[in-house]
């Protein structure tokens, strides 16, 4: 019998579930960004070209991408609170993987895992942030974002001082995080299952349908609209979370710890600019916050190609904060723009995050070996411009329902 989630009164906000999420969401994006903060080491290591890193992105990212939407969905319908432990497993057998990894096949099969992780983690962990939200949605989703981001950033400042002086098999050390990060989420799902009540719905099968103000015509319009968004902001990401590090050693002939730290520092403005769309959003608008995020990085995005190393790092903080602010804002708008759906928005928003960060380290890495890396920042410096088409986005009002 088909089955939906509801709740018998709305929910406090607690910043204790938020701060717990948001702290396994660090430990889970930590864990992930290993990956490619180790790219030099494993390039080396197995002769890897540009093109086969890209791959090694694209099957982490595509397994996360495409399981996502159908977890999300099928969680709208029958919650499982203990998945969340449950999906930590599979990150952290992909880890050790990572470490004892000895060619490209196991090292593909390693990032699988990991992906898999990572699907089964997101939709019911933003689910979570919604619900301890108190209704302030947008800050509680920054705040679960900006744990992942954190941990985006201390990854590869980890990488620089743990493995990149030990070699691969210190990645086994990171177990630990994923280790750690079962038991809270345990809790987490308790609070989950807590407050949880499943109520049948008619015996037809017929579910409940989510209303919306919005029309369906500028649903699918707006829907359209946060894709191409969404397509803009990862593309761009791709190639300096991917690539930054080769960037910075052959065009100024830094280091590879050196180029790590400066990968932690755009990371860690990432993770800075994340914490303020989410509140922003809720006060001035989720539109607002979208349009100015993407559209507003290009002229920085431009400048990135022709800046001196001096200049190079300042422009990748503030290219960071600003592109990072708009995520939450587009995954609040997007629940709101679908009320009832939380997991399946939350999924394919995550999901299609992902599988286009997947794609465009795919298709930067293919133009990285045709062309030159440096060249790949001239191309990719324009992306954000496609940010204008946020305008076109109906006005949505704010949904305070769980």
């Amino acid at each position: 019998m088909a089955q939906t989630a509801t709740f018998a009164r709305p929910v406090q906000l607690s910043l204790r579930v938020l701060t717990g999420i948001s702290f396994c969401h660090l430990l889970n994006d930590l864990v992930q960004s290993l990956l490619p903060s180790i790219y030099p080491i494993l390039k080396s290591s197995f002769h890897l070209t540009f093109g086969e890193i890209g791959f090694v992105t694209l099957a982490y990212q595509l397994t996360a991408s495409l399981l996502q939407p159908f977890v999300g969905q099928y969680t709208d319908k029958r919650p499982l609170p203990y998945s969340l432990p449950f999906g930590m497993v599979f990150t952290l057998v992909g880890l050790v993987l990572v470490g004892l990894a000895f060619n490209l096949g196991s090292l593909l099969f390693a990032a699988l895992l990991i992906g898999l992780g990572s699907a089964i983690f997101h939709p019911e962990s933003s689910r979570v942030a919604r619900l301890a939200s108190g209704g302030r949605h947008g800050l509680a989703q920054s705040f679960f974002q900006v744990g992942g981001n954190a941990g985006s950033a201390i990854g590869p400042l980890l990488a620089a001082l743990i493995v990149q002086p030990r070699g691969q098999i210190a990645v086994l050390w990171f177990s630990i995080a994923a280790l750690l990060a079962i038991p809270v989420l345990m809790r987490v799902a308790r609070w989950y299952d807590s407050i949880h009540i499943r109520r049948p719905v008619a015996q037809t099968g017929a579910t409940r349908k989510p209303v919306t103000a919005v029309p369906m015509r500028q649903v699918i319009l707006a829907l359209v609209i946060l894709v191409a968004l969404i397509f803009s902001k990862y593309f761009y990401l791709a190639s300096i979370s991917n690539f930054y590090i080769f960037y910075l050693i052959e065009h100024f002939g830094i280091s590879v710890q050196n180029a790590q730290i400066h990968l932690f520092v755009f990371l860690g403005a990432v993770a800075a600019g994340t914490l303020i769309g989410g509140p922003v959003g809720d006060r001035y608008g989720r539109k607002l916050v979208i349009l100015g995020s993407i559209f507003g990085v290009l002229p920085f995005t431009l400048l990135l190609p022709h800046a001196t190393l001096f200049w190079t790092g300042p422009l990748t903080f503030v290219i960071g904060f600003i592109l990072s602010s708009a995520f939450s804002a587009i995954l609040v708008y997007g629940q709101e723009l679908i009320p009832g759906r939380i997991g399946m928005v939350s999924g394919l928003f995550f999901g299609f995050a992902f599988g286009m960060g997947g794609i465009g380290a795919a298709v930067l890495g293919h133009l990285a070996d045709a062309f030159g890396v440096v060249n790949v920042y001239k191309i990719t410096a324009w992306l954000p411009a496609l940010g204008i088409i946020a305008i076109f986005l109906p006005r949505v009002q704010h949904d305070r329902a769980y």
